[in-house]
């Protein structure tokens, strides 16, 4: 009689996460179709911003220095392994910490990072990429946004890498970092299979105004609505 109910209590558990499984595939497939519209302030379109996919992970480029703001004075070259001075864009992306540390290729990755990465388990982290040239592409659309538009965009960028007590943006000593020209930085909150590196990215169109998915967890949703 107990190992009956022991059975049928696993069973009942498979079930539910069986239920949660199919619930978020079916919810990351079809809420992306759900269009959050651009909404116009009247601005002359004047900024470039792009959303660049590497085929699983959106960041958002901007370039490194304008009248609103100058993305070398807290992500310094100098912390780039080539340290060079002549990149014109940077592109942001927040994402898990392990996954960015840990798992430099797919066949890297642990199912402890993977499991601690979807409850909440794990730190994040802002991954820096700087470029010199940015060319559009199916991995690669540019974003046409006004002065007050890039403001909202970069207070939210900003406002997600962690400080330390005098303000400034925390590097992340590491050398699990993809080439000579990105760095890795503290972030603030917490990466879940319902807030992703992509919903972030998403987030961060809405808060420029810009057209983006209701809601998604991978960079398809966001591209959708860039075609």
């Amino acid at each position: 009689m107990i190992v009956k109910k022991m059975i049928l209590l696993i069973l009942k558990a498979l079930g539910i996460i069986l239920g949660i499984v199919v619930l978020y595939v079916a919810a990351g497939y079809a809420l992306p179709f759900i269009e959050v519209s651009a909404k116009e302030d009247g601005q002359k379109k004047e900024i470039p911003v792009y959303i660049y996919t590497n085929g699983v992970h959106t960041d958002i480029v901007m370039p490194v220095k304008t009248d609103i703001q100058d993305w070398s004075t807290k992500i310094p070259f100098t912390n780039t392994k080539s340290k060079k001075t002549d990149y014109q864009y940077v592109g942001i992306g927040w994402g898990d910490k392990g996954f960015y540390l840990d798992t430099p290729t797919w066949a890297d990755l642990k199912f402890s990072t993977a499991f601690k990465a979807a409850f909440w388990l794990s730190e994040s982290a802002m991954h820096c990429t700087y470029y010199r040239t940015i060319k559009e592409g199916s991995d690669c659309k540019q974003i046409m946004i006004s002065k007050n538009q890039y403001k909202k965009l970069v207070k939210f960028v900003d406002d997600k890498f962690d400080r330390d007590p005098n303000g400034n943006f925390i590097l992340i000593p590491t050398n699990a970092v993809y080439s000579d020209n990105d760095a890795f930085y503290d972030a603030k909150g917490k990466y879940s299979f319902l807030n992703t590196c992509n919903t972030w990215a998403n987030d961060a169109l809405k808060a420029a105004d810009q057209k983006a998915a209701l809601w998604t967890p991978s960079d398809y949703g966001i591209f959708l609505h860039y075609k």
